[in-house]
């Protein structure tokens, strides 16, 4: 067996990575668009797909350029998601172990282990069948180590350099929130929060920032903000391009994440980067992302008035804050992206040349 291109300093093989490309065609940028960049840039020559919107035409391209470009790449990666994005990764997968090509699965996404106990025999199946898994969370490492056992953990990568440091030491109550909005989010507690602030800070003000889902919570989350009266006092920019987000994020001081389910938001690292103050939700993966009290205050999801308490605590405390935000910026540096695509250009050229293990055969 040769050693991987990455121990030995050989041109990086070519690459497929499958995902979603849609920032050409939407609001929303997917990690994975960073890192197939941040692969081209480092000498990889990188193929993707898809860029297409909607879920039919999407796989179809999908599983089009898996077998039409076959010759143009060693191997794969691949993002896995719950729900009926789990389909385009068994369709992909498949194909490619039908033509011999190894490939890597990447898990995303708050609600993957809980489809994962709805669904036990597919995900162990997809799982089993790839070359090696990938999390950027320990949170969906452990939750699907009963399908996968050696899942690895590799973080979102970060441009550190995009996004400036401010210390935040004693912030004024400039409240963001950025994500989309979807009722997973929670963004309609986001109001709510501001109202019990603004009964001890009366200049506080919220700014939210996200793409609309289309499920309702951007209509929610106005008649929230009218219902507490504070529509006034809230601001909704919604969608603003990735290159933005570091300038809008550079008028905030608090950064309030609502959120019932999650994994590693990358928001959230990127307000770290930037010396926010983070209060956040306990879901999912985030308290393997924020310590309580050293790098953000995090509270029991679902309670407005706890989340208020923490944004209050946060302009109160100088010393606190000050902690905070220093400890922010320290956990996204961990999240650079040259750390992060060191651990891609190993894990990839091992698989690519045959290095990876696949332990046991589908169930």
């Amino acid at each position: 067996m040769r050693p991987s291109a990455a121990a030995v300093g050989e041109a990086p093989p070519a690459l497929l990575m499958v995902g979603n490309f849609l920032s050409g065609s939407t609001s929303i940028r997917f990690v994975c668009e960073d890192l197939a960049e941040g692969l081209a840039s480092a000498g990889w020559s990188v193929v993707t797909s898809s860029s297409r919107a909607g879920r039919v035409l999407r796989l179809a391209d999908m599983l089009a350029t898996v077998w039409a470009r076959r010759s143009e790449y060693a191997a794969a990666q691949v993002d896995v998601y719950s729900g009926p994005s789990f389909v385009w990764a068994e369709s992909v997968a498949a194909l490619l172990r039908s033509i011999g090509k190894p490939h890597a699965l990447t898990l995303h996404g708050g609600n993957l282990p809980e489809f994962a106990n709805r669904w036990p025999r597919r995900v162990r199946r997809l799982l089993r069948g790839a070359d090696a898994v990938t999390s950027p969370s320990p949170y969906l490492a452990r939750a699907l180590a009963p399908f996968r056992p050696d899942v690895r953990v590799i973080p979102n990568p970060l441009a550190i350099s995009r996004y400036p440091f401010r210390l935040r030491a004693g912030p004024r109550p400039r409240i963001v929130w950025l994500r989309a909005f979807h009722r997973i989010y929670r963004p309609e507690l986001a109001p709510a929060v501001l109202a019990e602030v603004l009964s001890k800070h009366p200049d506080a003000t919220l700014t939210m920032i996200g793409p609309d889902k289309g499920d309702g919570s951007l209509a929610q989350t106005r008649a929230a903000a009218a219902a507490a009266g504070v529509a006034d006092r809230v601001t909704i920019l919604g969608a603003v391009p990735k290159k933005d987000v570091p300038g809008v994020l550079a008028g905030g001081e608090i950064f309030l994440n609502t959120t019932d389910v999650d994994n590693t938001p990358v928001s959230v690292l990127e307000a770290m980067a930037c010396g926010l103050c983070v209060v956040t939700t306990d879901a999912g993966g985030i308290p393997d992302l924020a310590a309580n009290g050293d790098n953000a205050l995090v509270v029991p999801r679902g309670d407005p008035r706890a989340l208020a308490a923490a944004v209050v605590r946060a302009v109160d405390d100088a010393r606190l804050s000050a902690r905070i935000s220093r400890g922010g910026r320290a956990k996204a540096e961990q999240c650079d992206f040259p750390r992060v695509l060191d651990a891609w250009r190993t894990l990839l050229g091992e698989i690519a040349s045959g290095a990876g293990a696949t332990p046991g055969a589908p169930a």
